[in-house]
């Protein structure tokens, strides 16, 4: 099954994440299919903390794809920012 998931980047204490769409047997920074954002839940000051390419989102779910809980949640903030933008 396609998962759209959260990819670990940053360094130790400084976390950053991928989003990710990848086979959910692969491992959680292993091989992917396409990466279609990122979230850096420690940006401050003038750092974006999402950028999401909601519309490929959007296509990889209408093939089928499952998003993991915390990327259900960071696309709903991703809708929410871009029908404030």
């Amino acid at each position: 099954m396609v998962k759209i998931r959260l990819s670990r980047g940053g360094a130790k204490g400084r976390p950053f994440y991928h989003v990710v769409v990848t086979d959910q047997r692969n491992k959680r920074d292993g091989r992917n299919i396409e990466t279609v954002g990122f979230y850096n839940p420690v940006a401050s000051g003038k750092d974006k903390r999402l950028e999401l390419n909601v519309a490929r989102v959007n296509e990889w779910i209408g093939k089928g794809a499952q998003l993991s809980d915390k990327a259900a949640a960071l696309l709903k903030e991703a809708g929410k920012l871009q029908a404030a933008a």
